[in-house]
C-alpha cells in the first residue's frame, strides 16, 4: 500500500521585513481524547494523598522543580553552544538562514532559499555587519547548497553534526534560524517520525526534489527558517528545516507541529563534495539507471513510466530492461508517474535488490534490480 502524500511547501524565504508583520489568526477548537486533571476553584475536601493519586492515575504528574530546571539548563546551554553557527541568508529581497560549515567560511543552506543567485549577504549572530558571500555550489535534487564568506572573521564557529542512525522519535530538538526575519530564533518539539520520504512542490526556487529519509518534527519552523538547524540536546545538528506540512481545508495554511528536516548524514555528504568539487559526484540516492517519460492507459489515465533509454551496464540494463519496458511498480509500490518513481526510490538506497514489476508486449514481468547512485 502507498502512504498517504502529506502536502508540503518548502520553507519560503519571504521579503526582508523592517519588523515583523504579525497577525491574529483565528482560533481552531481541537478535539483532544483524554482525561481532564485539575479540582474545582474553592475545593479543599481532597487530602494530597488522594489528589496524589487521582493525577498518578491520569498520567499528569507534574515534573518537580528540579526536573524542570535541569531540563532548561539543558535547553540554554544547547542554545549557547550552537546558536553562534546559525546564520541569516539574504539572497535579493529575500531572507533564510544557513549553519556555518566549517572554520574557512562554508555555509550550508538550502537550495531553495539561494534561488538562482550566486551572490549573497550573510549575518553571522554575533554580528549585525553583513558580509559578502558567493555561491560555492548547488544540489536542487536533495534541495541542498553551499555559500562561502568573502573574508571569513576569525572565530567562526562550525556547527557539529549528530549521527543520523541514532535519531530516535520521542527525542527532544531544538529548530534554530530566522523564522519571518527574526534571527536567532529557537522554538521546541521532538522527533516525530524519521525516514519519511516527501516531495517539494515545485515553484520558481524548488524543482520539486523527492527527498527521502527525512526527520519529522514538532518543532514549530516557519517560512526564513529554511536551511537552519534542527538540533538535539546533546548541540548536535540532527537536520536542516526544509519543509512544512499544509493544511488544504485551512486554505493551504501550514499545518502547525509538522515540519521536515534534511538529515545530517545527507547534508555532511552533499555539503563535502560541494565544497571539494563544487559538484555531486555521489548523491547517496538510488537509481535504476533509466530515462523514462509518463505512460498512459487506454483511458488516458497516468498508468506508470515507459523507458525510454537504459545507461549501458547500468542497473537496469543488467537486469534485463529494454526501452520500451512499461515499469509499474518497484518494490511494493506502485508506480503510476515520473513523480511516484521518484518516490519509491527515495526510500531506498543504492545496492539494495528491489523487484521491478514492468509491462512487456502486453505481458507482466518481474525483474531484481541491484540499484545505483543518481
Amino acid at each position: 500500500m502507498r502512504p498517504k502524500k502529506v502536502p508540503t511547501r518548502p520553507l519560503p524565504a519571504g521579503p526582508r521585513p523592517t519588523g515583523p508583520k504579525l497577525q491574529p489568526g483565528p482560533v481552531v477548537a481541537v478535539a483532544v481524547a483524554g482525561l481532564l486533571v485539575g479540582g474545582c476553584s474553592g475545593s479543599s475536601s481532597s487530602s494530597p494523598s488522594s489528589t496524589a493519586a487521582s493525577a498518578a492515575a491520569s498520567g499528569s504528574v507534574a515534573a518537580s522543580p528540579s526536573v524542570t530546571s535541569q531540563l532548561q539548563d539543558d535547553y540554554q546551554r544547547v542554545i549557547v553552544n550552537v546558536l553562534p553557527s546559525v546564520v541569516q541568508i539574504t539572497a535579493g529581497n529575500s531572507l533564510g538562514s544557513g549553519i556555518v560549515f566549517d572554520g574557512q567560511g562554508d555555509i550550508v543552506t538550502n537550495a531553495h532559499v539561494i534561488g538562482s543567485a550566486s551572490s549573497f549577504t550573510v549575518t553571522l549572530a554575533n554580528s549585525t555587519a553583513p558580509l559578502n558571500a558567493t555561491l560555492v555550489g548547488s544540489y536542487p535534487d536533495s534541495d541542498l547548497a553551499v555559500i562561502k564568506l568573502s573574508s571569513p572573521p576569525s572565530g567562526l564557529r562550525p556547527a557539529v553534526f549528530g549521527d543520523s542512525s541514532k535519531v530516535r522519535v520521542g527525542q527532544i530538538t531544538l529548530a534554530m534560524g530566522s523564522p519571518l526575519g527574526l534571527a536567532g530564533s529557537v522554538t521546541q518539539g521532538i522527533v516525530s517520525a524519521t525516514g519519511r520520504t516527501v516531495t517539494e512542490p515545485k515553484s520558481a526556487d524548488s524543482p520539486g526534489a523527492t527527498i527521502g529519509n527525512m526527520v519529522q518534527t514538532s518543532a514549530a519552523i516557519n517560512p526564513g527558517n529554511s536551511g537552519g538547524a534542527l538540533v538535539n540536546l546533546s548541540s548536535q545538528v540532527i537536520g536542516i528545516n526544509t519543509l512544512a506540512a499544509i493544511d488544504q481545508e485551512l486554505n493551504g495554511s501550514a499545518a502547525p507541529g509538522i515540519g521536515f528536516a534534511i538529515p545530517a548524514a545527507t547534508v555532511t555528504s552533499i555539503a563535502s563534495q560541494l565544497i571539494k568539487d563544487g559538484k555531486v559526484t555521489n548523491s547517496g540516492r538510488a537509481a535504476l539507471g533509466v530515462a523514462v517519460r509518463p505512460y498512459f492507459n487506454s483511458d488516458f489515465q497516468p498508468a506508470g513510466v515507459v523507458i525510454v533509454s537504459v545507461t549501458d551496464g547500468g542497473p537496469a540494463a543488467t537486469a534485463g530492461l529494454q526501452p520500451g519496458d512499461v515499469i509499474t511498480k518497484v518494490g511494493d509500490t506502485e508506480v503510476t508517474d515520473v513523480a511516484s518513481l521518484s518516490t519509491a526510490l527515495a526510500s531506498l538506497s543504492p545496492g539494495n535488490t528491489v523487484t521491478v514489476t514492468y509491462v512487456r508486449d502486453g505481458q507482466t514481468k518481474t525483474a531484481n534490480v541491484t540499484l545505483g547512485t543518481l
